[in-house]
């Protein structure tokens, strides 16, 4: 369900409905994972296909760009738990997340929309990272500085540097890979062991 947190604009003392938001949500979501850009979205093709009223949408969202977000952020996963006691271990479980959403359809057009229309819709691409990006590269950042601070990597290691070679590995296999030929599922622990074999003493 879509949350106060993520943005939803709701006109107070008005029961919240469940179904319907899922229902409009859901619309937003095959619509865009169908290739309709930000651009031809309009409220009036969402409301039709979630069998709303447009005032339904608006009652709970101010535009577009703020049902585009909420939607986009629903489809990421959770955070994978990073508690595991060494770095590869925690690096390999968010690899492996990353990985896991490139699976399905509907996952795949996060990354279409964050790469296409950041420059179009910044307020559309600047509260997609704050809900949903931000919180995966602090956690991630706290694996490589956790892994500084107890001596499994090196004092000098730049942390910055570090998670962009990781997470970018990965999206070069997931995004720009040369065919549509399933990936390895030992992805996520060769690019680990690659690239943390560089960060270690």
């Amino acid at each position: 369900m879509v949350t106060e947190e993520m943005g939803a604009a709701r006109a107070p003392g008005r029961p919240r409905s469940e179904k319907a938001e899922k229902a409009i949500v859901d619309a937003a979501i095959d619509m865009i994972a169908e290739g309709t850009g930000v651009a031809e979205l309009s409220i009036e093709a969402i409301a039709a296909r979630a069998g709303v009223g447009k005032t339904t949408i608006y009652r709970r969202w101010s535009n577009k760009e703020d049902l585009v977000v909420d939607a986009l952020a629903t489809l990421k996963a959770p955070i994978p738990v990073l508690d595991a006691a060494s770095v590869r271990e925690n690096v390999v479980r968010y690899l492996g997340s990353m990985q896991q959403e490139t699976h399905h359809r509907r996952t795949r057009c996060i990354m279409n929309i964050a790469l296409s229309e950041s420059e179009r819709y910044p307020h559309l691409a600047e509260r997609f990272r704050e809900i949903a990006i931000k919180p995966r590269r602090e956690a991630l950042r706290s694996v490589i500085q956790r892994g500084v601070d107890s001596g499994e990597l090196r004092a000098d290691v730049d942390v910055e540097v570090a998670m962009a070679a990781l997470t970018g590995a990965m999206l070069f296999f997931t995004k720009w890979r040369d065919n549509e030929d399933d990936l390895p599922l030992d992805l996520p622990e060769r690019i680990a062991d690659q690239i943390l074999t560089g960060l270690r003493p």
